[in-house]
């Protein structure tokens, strides 16, 4: 029996009112460098505000810590995003097949910290005075401060993660993090220290840096790309909108932290710079480009940090950032 084509269009009408189940989100897997706080602000206010899951994707954050290799957990296949790009010129030198894919801090968090009153105001006024740091930063943004400024080996102290030292001994300068250490030192002694960002001292170095593999990145870079573009997005509503949906995720996955301390945090990266301020201000949040990677790359040689010779446009691409993704957010 033919239909007429009233009928036709009724049936067609009617198939096309039939609900379809939602598209299948696709699994991501994200490790953190270290445990929840505002640091990480920005891929919390994502999933909680259901930016990621806009883009299709269904994120699941993993907490670091000094127990946690993350970066081993991305090699065996564990993981398909990791903040370990900080390592991405090491990838580069041996060859390893996973590079940078943003840069979610344009500037490092890294300070040095020292007493009021005691004439250690500047990085300058720092040379010759003992200064307690960790064996990594020895062997790392130490030697360019200390190729800058004139510091010698002789003024290093064992770094213990313990603020003690510090409290008792007003001539002692320690390392620390601007969102964190300058707060709990105020909090626990009522000294509010000089606090010197390593950024200030002209070190280029990116921070929050988005890892994942070559192979990713050539099979599936449509995946990717929302990926970053929802991470973006995230930092802009963390910074810019109301953060309290990425700031009770992060609560949730790390009880001890206090609220104060979130909103402290969040506080200075927002107004240092940390995440948003020269190149993010034309090109977007997550800005990486090639002249900053050279010369970050080459002022590391400089002072033995990195051989020369090195392939650094294997570290890293520009390709799913520097599009603007999210700038219209910013209020």
């Amino acid at each position: 029996m033919k239909l007429s084509k009233r009928a036709l269009v009724a049936v067609a009408i009617a198939a096309w009112m039939i609900p379809r189940p939602a598209p299948a989100q696709e699994r991501v897997t994200f490790g953190l460098d270290w445990v929840a706080e505002a640091e990480y602000g920005g891929y919390y206010q994502a999933v909680a505000t259901g930016l990621y899951a806009k883009r299709g994707l269904d994120v699941t954050i993993r907490q670091g810590g000094p127990q946690v290799n993350h970066m081993q957990m991305l090699m065996a296949g564990n993981l398909d995003f990791n903040l370990g790009g900080g390592r991405a010129i090491e990838f580069a030198a041996e060859g390893l097949p996973y590079l940078a894919v943003a840069a979610m801090f344009q500037k490092e968090l890294a300070v040095l910290i020292a007493h009021p009153g005691v004439g250690s105001d500047s990085f300058e006024s720092l040379k010759g005075k003992p200064v307690a740091i960790g064996a990594d930063t020895r062997n790392g943004w130490w030697r360019f401060l200390a190729a800058k400024y004139g510091y010698s080996d002789s003024q290093i102290r064992p770094y213990t993660f313990n603020m003690a030292p510090f409290l008792v001994n007003k001539e002692l300068i320690q390392q620390g993090y601007l969102s964190s250490e300058p707060y709990l030192i105020e909090k626990e002694s009522g000294i509010k220290p000089r606090v010197l960002l390593l950024a200030d001292a002209g070190y280029l170095g990116y921070a929050n840096i988005v890892t994942t593999s070559r192979k990713l990145v050539e099979s599936n870079p449509d995946l990717v790309q929302r990926f970053i573009d929802a991470s973006i997005e995230g930092w802009y509503s963390y910074l810019y909108g109301d953060p309290a949906p990425g700031n009770r995720l992060i609560r949730q996955a790390n009880p001890e932290m206090p609220q104060e301390l979130i909103d402290y945090a969040r506080g200075v990266l927002k107004a240092r710079g940390i995440v948003d301020s020269g190149d993010t201000e034309t090109l977007g949040i997550g800005a990486m480009t090639d002249a900053r990677w050279r010369a970050f790359y080459a002022a590391q040689v400089a002072v033995g940090v990195y051989k020369p010779g090195i392939d650094i446009s294997k570290a890293y691409t520009t390709r799913f950032v520097n599009k603007k993704v999210g700038i219209e957010l910013k209020k």
